[in-house]
């Protein structure tokens, strides 16, 4: 096909809810955060394939799309392992509007993974991208043939709306991933929540834990009332609508980011998989759990035939659960969106592209007093300071115009969310202070790292305010920087989750 110049205003996006002020209905939020949950469903089944019988009999229930769009200028086909795309997609069609699919007509999706397989195809890493990342998405193609214009800056999950279609547009993510990472994508696959829920049914529920309980209110924000109780503390089994709601949930748990929300989902996935292995390789195990996967999937050219989809599944079989890895994209919050950390990012694209292990797998053993990746063992004592996950409101305690704007300001560049700025009530604050709420001495603490001399106090309102005293107006030296760390950077990979972990560990998620 011959390309045609971009045109101009083809792509759009949805505007993106807030990090920490959306409100969703129970039905939107469903549709628009769970599918993701179904997006590892395929990859569960074929982990599991070996039976060429059954991708025979389910080759009719594939779906592909069309690679006209995949941009022209990609990076080289490169590096021994393999990199499989998975999107998560939302429609209101079919069964997906049943289960509360989104609004409109217009295909969406805000939960993508880049899968690496090794080559050795033992060891595998999924590394999921925030909706709200901020990235460029290049030209990618639109329904009448021409080609959008690039639009930088923008959030990751619109570059599945440009072009404004039904189905989505699978191919303007795939130019958007090896625009971000240099990696080449080998193969996408499209799966909706629907392939999801019936997943969880079929493998008789999948375990989840929660450090508290969970009400109404907390899965419907809006509601007056807490409610029932939805979810109990502790580990439980749940499956369809309750593994949806469980999968939505931000509010009442961990720190309420939809960061903090991935690593749950991820959590998910990994006894999801769990479970999946548990059913055992018979046929008669096998095929609802491929019926349940392949329904929802659409695939590219390349997986669209049943020989090609088996041989993809053999390929993956012997990935087991202790080397299949999930890692989030090397992060910070830029007011309320997600902006990608470097050189983390970079390093980690390295190491996928040299097909090298991460420092959370087990494919190599270090030397004594390396990592994985062979670089000198971190200080943990001595660990980089972050603001990623900590809400401040800043406060100006002085009669100085100016002081809670610049504050503001630099603890956005340092990964804080700024909830508001504004006067304090008292305006002779000689020092600064940092109030914070019950349980957040740490985040408290760490946001004192940027105050120099600042007092701690503690109250029962929850939230951490930062009130800014005259020290701060008159002394450059209490002004908030980023602390300075001498230790070297993180391992690539070394806060990955196994998919053979305990679900109940790290119970915040965020």
């Amino acid at each position: 096909m011959t390309r045609k110049e971009p045109a101009k205003g083809g792509a759009s996006s949805r505007p993106g809810e807030r990090r920490s002020g959306a409100r969703r209905s129970r039905a939107k939020g469903r549709s628009r955060l769970l599918r993701g949950l179904g997006v590892l469903a395929a990859f569960a089944v074929l982990a599991c394939g070996g039976f060429g019988w059954v991708w025979l009999k389910l080759s009719g229930d594939i779906g592909t799309f069309s690679q006209d769009g995949v941009s022209k200028e990609r990076p080289d086909d490169t590096g021994p392992g393999e990199n499989i795309l998975v999107i998560g997609s939302d429609t209101r069609s079919g069964k997906n509007k049943e289960l509360g699919g989104g609004e409109g007509d217009i295909g969406r999706s805000d939960t993508a993974f880049l899968l690496h397989v090794y080559a050795d195809h033992r060891h595998a890493v999924a590394v999921s991208v925030p909706r709200d990342t901020l990235v460029e998405i290049p030209r990618c193609r639109l329904p009448d043939g021409s080609w959008s214009e690039p639009q930088p800056n923008t959030m990751f999950n619109a570059a599945f709306t440009v072009g404004q279609t039904e189905k989505g547009n699978p191919a303007c993510t795939q130019n958007t991933v090896e625009k971000l990472t240099g990696l080449r994508v080998d193969h996408t696959v499209v799966v909706d929540f629907n392939g999801f829920s019936e997943l969880t049914s079929v493998v008789g529920g999948v375990p989840v834990c929660l450090p508290n309980d969970i009400y109404q209110r907390d899965l419907s924000p809006k509601r007056p009332t807490r409610g029932d109780l939805v979810f109990h503390e502790g580990l439980q089994k749940v499956s369809g609508q309750r593994a949806l709601d469980y999968v939505r949930l931000r509010h009442g748990v961990g720190d309420g980011s939809d960061i903090g929300r991935i690593k749950r989902q991820q959590a998910f996935v990994s006894a999801l998989l769990k479970k999946v292995k548990e059913k055992g390789l018979t046929p008669t195990k096998l095929l609802p759990l491929a019926e349940a996967a392949t329904g929802s999937m659409t695939v590219d050219p390349g997986l669209g035939s049943a020989d090609k989809m088996l041989s993809f599944g053999l390929s993956l079989k012997n990935v087991d659960l202790h080397n299949t890895k999930f890692v989030t994209v090397p992060w910070r919050y830029e007011g309320e969106r997600v902006a990608v950390v470097q050189p983390d990012a970079d390093r980690l694209w390295a190491a996928l592209k040299a097909d090298k292990p991460l420092a959370g797998t087990e494919k190599d053993k270090p030397k004594s007093g390396e990592t994985k990746n062979g670089e000198k063992s971190p200080d943990k004592s001595a660990a980089p300071l972050t603001g990623a996950g900590i809400t401040v409101a800043v406060r100006n305690g002085t009669t100085v115009p100016g002081l809670a704007a610049k504050a503001a300001g630099i603890l956005g560049a340092g990964g804080f969310t700024v909830a508001s700025t504004g006067n304090a009530t008292d305006l002779t604050a000689a020092t600064t202070t940092i109030g914070y709420g019950p349980g957040e001495k740490k985040s408290a603490t760490t946001t004192a790292h940027w105050f120099p001399g600042a007092h701690l106090t503690e109250s029962d309102t929850p939230g951490i305010t930062v009130t800014l005293g005259r020290t701060y107006a008159d002394d450059p030296a209490s002004a908030p920087t980023a602390p300075q760390s001498s230790a070297p950077a993180k391992p690539v990979g070394s806060d990955a989750r196994s998919a053979d972990e305990n679900p109940c560990e790290d119970l915040s998620y965020g």
